[in-house]
């Protein structure tokens, strides 16, 4: 299941893939897995994401998660 939260931050952050790929570490076809939600983040992984597009990591390990305002 896609996380549309995600997928919103990013978009409201104003960059790309390519960016916070680049930003955290890892590869952006990872990156996109992970907003597709095929794969989950280490939590070194989810901080680091997180760190970049400002919100608390442990988002990524709640279920339906939200956008945070």
């Amino acid at each position: 299941m896609k996380r549309e939260w995600l997928i919103e931050q990013r978009k409201m952050s104003g960059k790309t893939f390519k960016q916070i790929a680049i930003e955290c570490g890892i590869t952006t076809q990872f990156y996109y897995y992970i907003e597709q939600g095929t794969r989950r983040p280490s939590p070194e992984i989810a901080q680091r994401i997180a760190e970049v597009l400002q919100f608390d990591w442990t988002k990524f390990y709640k279920e339906n998660s939200k956008i945070i305002e």
